[in-house]
This record gives C-alpha cells, structure tokens and sequence, in this order.
C-alpha cells in the first residue's frame, strides 16, 4: 500500500499568462505557494477475492472490471497510460474539491507519484509536474493553465516562469519575519459555491488574444509582488491582489457572480486592502489581504491598537 500527501496551492499573481497559448508567445509566469491543505491517494493492489478488479473512491464509488470502464477520468486515463491494474485507489482531502485550490493537479500529482510508487520507481518533482500536466490537458482534454501541477509537485512559494521551452520555479525566498507578516494578513472564506474550473477555463482560453492587454499587465504584476515580498512590504503585496483581481474580472465575466462582488466589497469596507477569488473563478475560497491587530505595518512601524 502507498499513500501520498500532496499539498495544495494558493495562485497569487499571474494566472491566465500559464495557457500555452500567451506563454508560448509572450512568455509566462505566476507566484504561487503551496499550503499546509493536503489531498491523500492511497494506492493498493486489490487481492483477487472480491467481485470487481478496481475500486474507486472519491465522492462516489465506482467497482469495475476493466480499466475502461472507470468514469473517472484522471485515474482511468492515469491507469491506462502507466498499464496499472486490479487497482484500489481511495481519495481523501482536507478541503472540498472544485473551490480554486488545484484540487484536481494535486490529486493527479498524487496519483502518479502512488502510481509510480507502487512499479518501485521514484520520480523527480520535474518529471511528476510535466506528466501531471500531459494527464490532466492531453489524455482527459480538460482546458485550463500548467501552473497548478507544478505547484502542487514542487511545493513552496516560487516563482514560476513559462516559455517555448517549458517551465522554470524560483524559489522566493523571504525570512521567517516577512513571512509571518504575510501569514498574518491573509484570509481565506469559502464562500460555499464550487464549481468545475475547465467550464470556465474554456471561455478564457476563447479571450487570450483579445485580453492581450490585461495578461501582459497580470504578468507584470507577478516581479512587482515578488520585489514587495523580499523588501517586506506586505501590505503593497495585498493593494497588489486588488489590481490582480480586477485585470481577471475584464478577461472573463464568468470568473465572479453578484454574491462574490458583494463579498469582496462588504471585506474592503471592512478594511481589506485587497483580495481576489483563488482559481479560475465562478465560487471556491475567496482570500483577502487585511492588516492583523498587532501586526507590523509595511514599513516596520507597529499599527496602533
């Protein structure tokens, strides 16, 4: 039996400039960082004693003779690529899928490093992300970015750039000062709405030459909050997030609902400097930036009580 423990991420900065089709033009990149939010597979070879030859759990099962016959599309087409059989494979997760937090990428790197695990065979983060990523976009056809595979591989608040040659991660390496700091402002609320983020990913990919404007923007703004993080000032990291999410708003109008809007604003009535909703959009976890009572200002200065 493997188990894995695969984290899943928060998409700061950059999202949308991760679709092949703008990065392979004008390059790519996102901040990201994966949280202490965990997916579990649990892999095993089923004994030849029961009535089905795979059984799968996730939010529902499924007992099948064939590998064909798996409606899942990921772990069929995961089984048939890497010739698993007599297979149970068993999901489990600390938060509900479809919210915007690479439930899916996660769950896949998971999967294939269980799988791979399993064969005796082990398999670098590079590796892990890229086949993640041929799994989810070339075998199930799902629309959608490459950022949440590597994410979920690699681990960390990185940096990752996108080009005609692939992907690099850089590591944003900031002190534990800083972090805390960081911590310490952000929120998140689900906001109890999920959703399936191809849907949406879709109609994006559909605006990626009419939207040029705002992804160039978008792909700037990733150096801008990664220079905020490193030189400390964390509250313009959170005024950053308010330009991030109002450039995704003009790509695609299906990335929010009036309930959201109503959210956000109600959160920077309140006092939030800025927020976004994590993924493709449409429901999910909504993350805002607000200062903490005793925490430090940007500059250092303590905030009054």
């Amino acid at each position: 039996m493997v188990i894995t423990q695969t984290p899943f991420r928060i998409s700061f900065f950059g999202g949308g400039t991760d679709f092949p089709g703008f990065y392979e033009k004008h390059g790519g990149q996102v901040l990201s960082t994966s949280i202490d939010k965990y997916c579990y597979v649990t892999v095993r070879h089923l004994p030849p004693f029961f009535d089905c030859a795979n059984y799968i759990v996730y939010s529902k099962i499924e007992r099948t003779q064939h590998v064909s016959e798996i409606e899942h599309p990921a772990v069929r087409e995961a089984m048939k690529w890497l010739d698993m059989h007599e297979l149970a494979v068993i999901y489990d997760a600390d938060l509900p899928a479809r919210t915007g937090l690479g439930t899916s990428s996660s769950f896949a790197v998971g999967m294939l490093s269980a799988f791979y695990s399993l064969k005796g065979k082990y398999v670098d983060k590079r590796r892990l992300a890229e086949e993640a990523i041929y799994l989810e976009r070339v075998l199930c056809g799902e629309s959608g970015g490459v950022q949440d595979q590597i994410a979920a591989a690699y681990g960390g608040l990185n940096k990752i750039t996108f080009g005609q040659d692939g992907f690099e991660v850089h590591p944003v390496v900031i002190n534990g000062e800083k972090r805390d700091a960081l911590n310490d402002n952000l929120l998140l609320f689900f906001t109890g709405m999920s959703r399936f983020s191809s849907t949406i990913q879709v109609e994006q990919e559909k605006n990626l030459e009419r939207k040029n404007a705002q992804l160039l923007c978008m792909k700037e703004l990733v150096d801008e909050a990664e220079r905020a993080l490193v030189e400390g000032r964390v509250d313009d990291f959170g005024r950053l997030l308010d330009v991030e999410w109002r450039l995704k708003r003009e790509i695609n109008d299906k990335v929010s609902a009036p309930v959201i809007d109503g959210y956000y604003e109600r959160a920077l009535k309140a006092g939030a400097l800025g927020g976004k909703l994590l993924g493709a959009g449409g429901g999910g976890f909504l993350l805002t930036y607000a200062r903490a009572c005793g925490a430090g200002r940007a500059d250092g200065d303590p905030l009054p009580i």
